[in-house]
């Protein structure tokens, strides 16, 4: 499942955007983190679930991880999510969004100085025993830490960074404004504990939470597929350009390992035919082997065999 982390200095409403997102209903609760399911909001699911007649309706989540401020050993927790979402301060009295994400991306290049420097130490120790491959990464770390140490970010290394790194700064950013001229996220998040239907009326119209949602979409390049039967329709996401057997791994990798094929037939064919049955007597669904590419909107029956 992707995961996605919630950095910003304090005060500036991380929180608030944790609690929004996973409707948690934490406090600030300083030195904590928090760990949360946000579930991603998609019409399209309710209406394939109608088709078949579905008990239960599952949309597609992302885990989201919420640090208790900045510092390297805080962010360092960081490391293995899939992108960040930065929330700056647009609230405050003489708030300036810009100048606070200048010094939150600040904090991640200090964090990512850290994490090099820490590795140099253990790696260089090691590379004593004379391996060469330990003793080629000691060097590529010094040049590294020199190239942090200018003030440039690790988004800024030309050549291929060593994979055990995650550096913080190569992570695809989506920034939040906590204000006006971006989210009011103590609403967003009080909305969040009512009902969904109440809160609808009150927004009158969809919530600024997807927007956010939309924008980690097109950062991370994902889409959603759905599978539907009559116990359960669910939502799942995938990297653009991830074939069928990867989309069944998502599922369960028993399914993966059994998978045998898969039939596709697309959100809209689905509805608009009423059935599968119908939809394959139109030839709108087909057979689809494990390399097949799965678009956004398919709905997936994987046939498989452990």
């Amino acid at each position: 499942m992707l995961e996605v982390g919630i950095v910003g200095l304090p005060a500036a409403g991380s929180t608030t955007l944790f609690n929004a997102l996973t409707s948690a209903g934490v406090g600030p609760d300083f030195g904590k983190e928090h760990l949360g399911m946000a579930p991603i909001a998609d019409d399209r699911l309710g209406q394939v679930a109608q088709v078949v007649s579905a008990a239960k309706v599952t949309p597609a989540a992302l885990r989201v991880v919420d640090v208790p401020g900045t510092g390297p050993q805080l962010l360092g927790n960081l490391r293995r999510v899939d992108a960040l979402l930065a929330v700056v301060d647009g609230f405050s009295a003489g708030a300036d969004p810009d100048d606070d994400l200048e010094r939150l991306e600040l904090e991640l290049l200090v964090a990512d100085r850290d994490h090099v420097e820490r590795r140099l130490e253990r790696v260089s120790k090691q590379a004593k025993s004379g391996d060469p491959k330990l003793r080629e990464e000691a060097a590529q770390l010094e040049r590294l830490l020199a190239h942090l140490d200018a003030g440039r970010s690790l988004r800024e290394w030309d050549d291929p960074l060593p994979s055990e790194l995650e550096p913080l700064t190569t992570k695809p950013t989506v920034v939040v404004v906590n204000g006006p001229g971006g989210i009011d996220l103590k609403l967003e998040a009080e909305l969040s504990e009512l009902p969904e239907e109440e809160a609808a009326a009150y927004r009158d119209g969809e919530s600024a939470l997807d927007e956010v949602v939309r924008r980690l979409f097109d950062v991370l390049g994902l889409v959603t597929f759905f599978t539907a039967g009559e116990k359960e329709a669910r939502g799942w996401t995938l990297r653009r350009g991830q074939t069928a057997l990867e989309a069944a791994a998502t599922i369960h990798s028993d399914i993966a390992r059994g998978f045998i094929r898969c039939e596709v037939v697309r959100w809209n064919d689905l509805v608009e035919t009423g059935s599968y049955s119908e939809a394959a007597r139109r030839g709108l669904q087909r057979l689809e082997g494990k390399t097949y590419e799965v678009a956004d909107g398919d709905v997936l029956t994987v046939r498989f065999n452990v």
